[in-house]
C-alpha cells in the first residue's frame, strides 16, 4: 500500500549494510578473500538473517562479511554505487545512507578519509545514473570506542559539505551516548543534523540522552519510547521523528513480532515516525516489503501507511525547498501518467497501464497502488 502521488523514502538505510551477496561473492573472488562459501546459494546463510537473532549485537555480526571483502577503495566505491542502483530498483525517490567509514576500512586497513571519499563518489555517480535523490549521513561506530570515532568524525569533517548529518551506532549498551558528547558539539558546530541510534538495545532513557546531550532532531528505531508516556508527548510535542525500522526489530530480537511493535502507538500518539529499511542486504527484504507485508502486519491501516509515507519526507534532511521540488516532480510524473491513461477506452487504458508497470523496477510490479 503505497501512493504513488507521494515521493518516496527510506531515510533510514545502512549502506554498509546494504551490500549485495553477489558482490560479496565477486570482490571475494577478485580479492583472494577466503569466505564460508563459494556459490550465492551457500553463501546466503553466512550474511543474511534467516532466523531472528538473540539481539542487536549477534544481528550486527552478519554485517562483517560484507565489510571484510572491502579490500580497496574501489571495491567501496562499487557498492555506493550499487546502494543507488538498488534504491533505483525500489522505486525510491529519495534515500539517506548512512555509513561507517571505520568499520568499511578496518578489515584491510583502509584510510578512513579515502572511504568517505570513495563514498561520496559512488553514491553521486549513482545518483547521476540512476536518477534517484540521496544524502549521506556519517555514521560513528560507538563499538570501537571513542578515538575511533574521533578518526571518524575527523574524515566526515574534512568532506563536511558532502556530508548531511551524524549519526551514532553499534553497542548501544555498551557505549552510552554520554561518551561522546564532544564529538556532537562539533558536529552541531559543523551545520550538520543530528540523528541516533537510540531506543533499540536500551530503554528511553537512552533516547532521553541522545535528544538532551547529543541534540537528536531524529531517532534511529527508538522502539523503547513505548515504555515512557512523557518522553512519547515529547517526541510529539517537538517533533521529534521516529525512524521506525519494522522488520529489523524483529529480526535483531527488540520487539517479540509485528503485532506488538510499537508503530502504530506511536503514529496514534501523533508521533512523526516513517518507515524504513534498516540493513537490506542483511535481511533480506526491501522498502516495498516493509510497506505492504510488514506494515499491515503490524497492524498499520491504509491511512496510518501513508501518514509514515508522508512523514519520511517531512522527516528527512531536506530544506522546506527540496521537499516542495521532490513532491511536485513525483505529482508531475503521476499526472503524466493519468493523462496518457485517461482518454483511452477501458482496453487501452489497460494496455498502457500495463505498459508504465512494465517499464518500473521488477521489484514495485506488485505493489498495491494508492491513486
Amino acid at each position: 500500500m503505497i501512493d504513488t502521488t507521494l515521493p518516496l523514502t527510506d531515510i533510514h538505510r545502512h549502506l554498509d549494510g546494504n551490500i549485495r551477496p553477489q558482490t560479496i561473492l565477486e570482490l571475494g573472488r577478485q580479492y583472494n578473500i577466503s569466505l564460508p562459501a563459494q556459490s550465492l546459494e551457500t553463501l546466503i546463510p553466512h550474511v543474511q538473517v534467516i532466523a531472528n537473532e538473540p539481539d542487536l549485537v549477534s544481528f550486527l555480526t552478519k554485517l562483517d562479511w560484507g565489510v571484510k571483502v572491502l579490500a580497496s577503495l574501489d571495491a567501496c566505491r562499487r557498492v555506493a554505487f550499487e546502494n543507488i542502483e538498488d534504491a533505483a530498483r525500489n522505486g525510491l525517490h529519495y534515500v539517506e545512507l548512512r555509513f561507517s567509514p571505520g568499520y568499511m576500512a578496518m578489515a584491510h586497513q583502509l584510510p578512513v578519509a579515502g572511504v568517505v571519499e570513495a563514498v561520496i563518489d559512488g553514491v553521486r555517480e549513482g545518483c547521476r545514473t540512476f536518477g534517484v535523490q540521496a544524502k549521506l549521513i556519517g555514521i560513528m561506530s560507538r563499538t570501537f570506542g571513542e578515538a575511533a570515532c574521533q578518526q571518524e568524525l575527523e574524515a566526515f569533517l574534512a568532506h563536511r559539505d558532502q556530508i548531511t548529518a551524524l549519526d551514532l551506532a553499534g553497542d548501544e549498551l555498551g557505549f552510552p551516548g554520554s561518551l561522546f558528547l564532544s564529538h556532537f558539539n562539533r558536529a552541531r558546530d559543523a551545520g550538520w543534523h543530528i540523528t541516533v541510534h537510540a531506543g533499540e538495545a536500551a530503554g528511553p532513557e537512552s533516547i532521553w540522552q541522545a535528544i538532551r546531550e547529543l541534540g537528536a532532531e531524529r531517532i534511529g528505531h527508538g522502539v523503547k519510547a513505548i515504555e515512557d508516556r512523557a518522553l512519547m508527548d515529547f517526541l510529539a510535542e517537538q517533533q521529534i521523528g521516529i525512524e521506525s525500522c519494522l522488520t529489523s526489530n524483529i529480526q535483531t530480537s527488540t520487539v517479540a513480532d509485528l503485532a506488538a511493535h510499537p508503530l502504530k502507538t506511536f503514529l496514534e500518539h501523533g508521533i512523526r515516525a516513517s518507515i524504513n529499511t534498516d540493513d537490506p542486504g542483511v535481511q533480506g527484504v526491501d522498502i516495498i516489503h516493509e510497506y505492504t507485508v510488514a506494515a499491515p502486519a503490524a497492524g498499520l491501516s491504509r491511512e496510518q501507511i501513508r501518514q509514515a509515507q508522508i512523514n519520511g519526507l517531512e522527516m528527512a534532511f531536506l530544506s522546506a525547498e527540496e521537499k516542495r521540488a521532490l513532491r511536485e516532480k513525483v505529482a508531475a510524473k503521476q499526472q503524466k501518467w493519468m493523462v496518457l491513461i485517461a482518454p483511452s477506452p477501458f482496453h487501452a487504458r489497460h494496455k498502457v497501464a500495463r505498459c508504465l508497470a512494465d517499464s518500473m523496477p521488477s521489484s514495485i510490479n506488485s505493489i498495491t497502488w494508492i491513486a
